[in-house]
């Protein structure tokens, strides 16, 4: 099924009842400027939840740069904003549709189903014409139940446990530099996991900013096994969820995050790293 909705989409329905619209936006190093960004304009009726503070736990020596939250607390969040097992989600940033995926998997993981990213984001909102506001949202909660999908899901041991057995497919979401251990700006170290191949999460979109459908996102992952369980992870377990969305997409039927991703990976001493390209494991 297609987790991507369209703008005019969102229009036909922004006041319909059973909707809430999360606005996701999140610039890296500047950990502010998204809520004051919700706070200056944003689609009417739109609440906001912050990628580190409220989709995020906080930082330890494992999990990562962006641990998964606490499953409790995230459950209390969404039901804080309205979000019950029945809601339809639709969830927006401004980074290309990242952080809004963040929401989108944390949700598919949590067990909800009626989750969409909207395409294009805020700014091709606001570039349309369509109504935008500074109103606070009046919050009515609801009930939200948590039905933990764990098969969404791999741990650092693991993937490690995986390393070259030709069992899975492991995908990097990052830009192929960092991939390859040319430049690393944001994590200690340089490289990728041992056997993953490259496919920025970022190319799931075209040249006018609109996610690809189901056939292009096929193209991109051409000779892959569709059937052979997929690991994907980023950075931080952020920019790979647009790449499961679009795996799944495509018609992988198992898809499965390294939420911890590389910043976790090299947290553990001792973890093999790997720099330079290499070849994708053919499919069937």
């Amino acid at each position: 099924m297609n987790s991507i909705v369209s703008l005019k989409w969102l229009l036909a329905r922004l006041y319909e009842s059973d909707i809430v619209i999360v606005d996701c936006r999140f610039q890296l190093g500047k950990p502010e400027s998204g809520r004051e960004a919700y706070e200056a304009s944003h689609i009417p009726g739109a609440v906001y939840l912050d990628l580190e503070k409220d989709l995020s736990a906080p930082i330890e020596e494992h999990g990562g740069r962006h641990p998964l939250p606490d499953i409790a607390q995230l459950t209390g969040t969404l039901s804080r904003v309205g979000i019950s097992n029945e809601t339809r989600v639709v969830a927006y940033d401004d980074q290309g549709g990242a952080m809004a995926s963040r929401l989108w998997w944390l949700l598919k993981y949590l067990g909800h189903e009626e989750v969409y990213v909207l395409d294009e984001g805020f700014t091709a909102w606001q570039q349309a014409s369509f109504p935008v506001n500074a109103d606070q949202k009046v919050l009515i909660p609801a009930k939200f139940l948590a039905t933990v999908q764990h098969n969404m899901l791999v741990e650092m041991d693991e993937v490690r446990e995986n390393i070259g057995t030709g069992r899975v497919t492991l995908i990097d979401s990052r830009d192929g530099a960092r991939y390859r251990g040319e430049v690393e700006p944001l994590d200690k170290a340089a490289g990728h996991i041992p056997g993953a191949i490259n496919h920025l999460w970022s190319e799931g979109r075209g040249d006018d900013g609109k996610w690809k459908n189901a056939d292009e996102q096929a193209a991109r992952f051409e000779g892959l096994d569709k059937d052979r369980e997929t690991i994907v992870y980023c950075g931080s377990g952020v920019t790979a969820t647009p790449n499961v969305r679009a795996l799944q997409e495509a018609g992988f039927s198992n898809v499965r995050l390294y939420a911890g991703s590389w910043s976790d990976w090299i947290s553990y001493e001792g973890n093999p790293i790997a720099v330079g390209a290499e070849e994708a494991p053919e499919g069937k």
